[in-house]
């Protein structure tokens, strides 16, 4: 316990060992996260600059779209650091510091995927009602809540990992201070400090999957009864980007967190983490924006405006 306590770092094996790979991925993770940057900020300038997108669903857009660029923010510098000669380590705060924000957007991101789903099932279900139950207090109450449960769950994820004994070594088989490998690294781990895990884990994931299934059984049933075909084209094309993303993120989620330890393997994990902490962060924009038309619109209103400001200039 004493040699645990002075531990000051942590050594990050990273994704791959193999020198040869180390300038490419560092160049493929900068495009991402170079990508990740311009396409969430600038779908948040768009939202906030174009007043038709002044919407309950893209103000829940505009926050997702934060989430996913503090979510990334959180994980690629360190990545793409990790290429280079030397800079392997991080802190035993730092990495602390890592696992907290982590959990906390990954958590945001959960109950805002959950608060879309709603605001498209009261869009699809009761359209006459949309604009009263969706009021500005009820969205904000929603992105609000998402916040507070990050702040809950990643205080608890936290606490529960770093108050172990770490001492088993200091090198973490990850590229990011992420809970399993951590876990790993402790002799002092319970049955409880698992079960902590894989409770608070479970919750968000099947509490949030609840309300997501809930509302497309509702908007599921509502399609089926309408009588126009484009009615239902229409309603198809607004879930059709949501349930792809939300697919992709809760399929790597629970394949990484909800297994037993002694089944998890470090590599394949590896691949799955880079998938949905850098990865989905960036294809969040082109899922759910580029696609819609409004979205479009508003972007080539503003490039024309741009152009013309630059042209008379």
């Amino acid at each position: 316990m004493e040699n645990c306590s002075e531990a000051k770092e942590f050594i990050l094996v990273g994704i791959t060992d193999a020198p040869e790979l180390q300038v490419p991925l560092f160049t493929i993770f900068t495009i991402i996260y170079l990508i990740t940057m311009v396409g969430n900020l600038g779908l948040v300038v768009l939202i906030f600059w174009d007043s038709r997108l002044h919407t309950p669903m893209y103000f829940f857009l505009s926050n997702l779209s934060l989430t996913d660029f503090g979510y990334s923010s959180a994980i690629t510098p360190k990545v793409m650091a990790g290429f280079l000669p030397g800079d392997k380590t991080i802190s035993y705060s730092g990495c602390a510091a890592q696992m907290f924000f982590f959990v906390y957007f990954a958590t945001v991101e959960s109950y805002l995927l959950a608060a879309m789903a709603y605001d498209r099932q009261v869009a699809v279900c009761k359209p006459l009602h949309y604009t009263t139950t969706m009021t500005s207090s009820v969205c904000a109450c929603l992105a609000i809540s998402s916040h507070i449960c990050g702040f809950l769950f990643s205080s608890i994820h936290t606490a529960n990992t770093f108050s172990l004994s770490l001492c088993k070594s200091n090198i973490v088989h990850h590229f990011f201070c992420d809970i399993p490998p951590l876990l790993v690294l402790s002799y002092s781990i319970s049955y409880i400090n698992e079960v902590v895990v894989y409770f608070a884990v479970g919750f968000n994931v099947f509490f949030a999957l609840f309300i997501i299934l809930k509302s497309y059984f509702l908007i599921f049933i509502a399609i089926l009864r309408m009588h126009s075909a484009e009615g239902r084209q229409k309603a198809f094309s607004t879930c059709a980007s949501h349930l792809t993303a939300v697919s992709i993120f809760y399929g790597t989620v629970i394949f990484m967190y909800l297994q037993p330890s002694s089944r998890h393997s470090m590599d394949i994990d590896k691949m799955a983490s880079v998938f949905y902490t850098m990865v989905i962060p960036m294809l969040n924009p082109l899922v759910y924006s580029l696609r819609n038309k409004e979205v479009s619109s508003a972007l080539k209103k503003i490039m024309e405006k741009t152009k013309s400001s630059l042209g008379a200039s």
